[in-house]
């Protein structure tokens, strides 16, 4: 289970964010990319400036925290995630415990699919500077790093064309905000 730390707010105006990317690989040797750390740089758009702080190896289970490093807008920023919840290789899901959001949790999920794997995102979040910051940056940048993260994902594992349905499914857009009790994520 994910709980929100930020127990004095315990209502927040939340966004969600789904994408999901089929990949023609068995869902173990997806699942084992994604729980190597080490990946997420080369998941990470060059503009992010993304590092991992936190020494590597790691083994990955619940309760690990990893620390990371990135710049945006050329601010400095430290982010610290928990692995809430690790269950391979069907999913897992981080939260951040220190970092730009007021709050982020984020499922990973996969699923076999036609002899591949599908891999879902979804990703709920609190912005800092309410709506105005929402629709200005973080919606256009999250959608710019998922993009950028799905190209390295089919260049890794061999997937298709981007246009070819049977190959990806497009990334779903941002949903409006709405309010929602971010309590627990199972």
């Amino acid at each position: 289970m994910c709980r929100n730390t930020l127990r004095d707010e315990p209502v927040l105006k939340t966004h969600k964010l789904k994408t999901d990317i089929w990949l023609p690989q068995k869902r173990t040797t997806v699942f084992s990319f994604f729980a190597d750390p080490r990946n997420l740089e080369d998941l990470t758009p060059g503009w992010l400036h993304f590092e991992i702080l936190t020494p590597l190896p790691l083994q990955m289970k619940s309760g690990v925290l990893i620390d990371y490093r990135l710049r945006l807008y050329g601010i400095p920023l430290h982010w610290q995630s928990e692995i809430c919840v690790w269950e391979p290789p069907h999913r897992f899901v981080d939260r951040q415990i220190r970092g730009p959001y007021r709050a982020w949790i984020h499922e990973h999920t996969f699923t076999e699919l036609n002899g591949g794997t599908l891999v879902a995102d979804t990703v709920e979040y609190a912005t800092p500077g309410g709506i105005f910051v929402q629709k200005l940056f973080l919606a256009r940048d999250l959608s710019r790093i998922f993009a950028y993260r799905h190209e390295r994902l089919r260049k890794r594992f061999g997937a298709s064309n981007p246009q070819d349905p049977t190959a990806v499914k497009q990334s779903h857009p941002l949903s409006e905000g709405q309010k929602a009790s971010f309590g627990e994520l199972q």
